[in-house]
């Protein structure tokens, strides 16, 4: 097991608000039709990686919550935001959640998927938790936030979070906030991969 002792140290909300601040910058592919859809799974069904994170809007009354309105999806070029708000989720995308062979990764992406199961049944497979992970690796800190201090050294900004994902035209903010989330958790499992923190999968990459 490689020595991950300058991974764990839990860091202070003063020292991560200290430190640069990333987004990501690439290319983000607003998903609306069955026709771009169709175009972003064409895509994301070549990757062996794939980014995941997904949006719901806020409830501020007890007892009361909503579905995903969703689903960012971040590949080696591109982030695909998958408004639910405009599409349905499809037996195409569920295919792609269900794929064993393609590796989906997110923290508490399993409360994610379980919630989109609740759009159209599948059995999501392929699926890797950072969050999870981090525990087993005795590290402190869980979150995509911290996380990304821990292993990258920078910070990413959570101002957005609780921003009404419903809309049907998302901000710039929003879609930048989105493509970032889904980005940072590949990169994220990418990260332990090349520090040796965790193995690759035996079934990545068949087809």
């Amino acid at each position: 097991m490689p020595d991950t002792s300058e991974y764990l140290r839990k860091l202070s909300k003063e020292e991560i608000n200290v430190l640069p601040l990333r987004r990501y910058e690439g290319e983000v592919r607003l998903v609306r039709d069955s026709a771009t859809l169709e175009a972003a799974l064409d895509v994301l069904r070549k990757e062996n990686v794939l980014g995941f994170d997904t949006e719901t809007r806020p409830s501020f009354r007890k007892g009361k919550g909503h579905l995903p309105s969703l689903v960012q999806i971040a590949a080696s070029e591109a982030v695909f935001l998958i408004q639910l708000t405009w599409i349905p989720l499809s037996e195409s995308l569920a295919a792609l959640f269900a794929a064993p062979e393609i590796v989906k990764v997110g923290v508490s992406i399993h409360d994610d998927m379980r919630e989109l199961q609740k759009l159209h049944p599948f059995q999501a497979q392929g699926i890797v938790d950072l969050g999870e992970v981090a525990r087993s690796l005795g590290m402190c800190t869980f979150g995509l936030r911290n996380l990304a201090a821990n292993l990258f050294g920078w910070r990413i900004s959570k101002g957005m979070q609780c921003s009404n994902w419903s809309l049907q035209e998302l901000s710039a903010g929003q879609i930048s906030y989105a493509a970032t989330d889904a980005w940072v958790g590949r990169m994220l499992y990418l990260r332990m991969l090349e520090l040796g923190l965790i193995a690759l999968p035996e079934n990545m990459g068949r087809r």
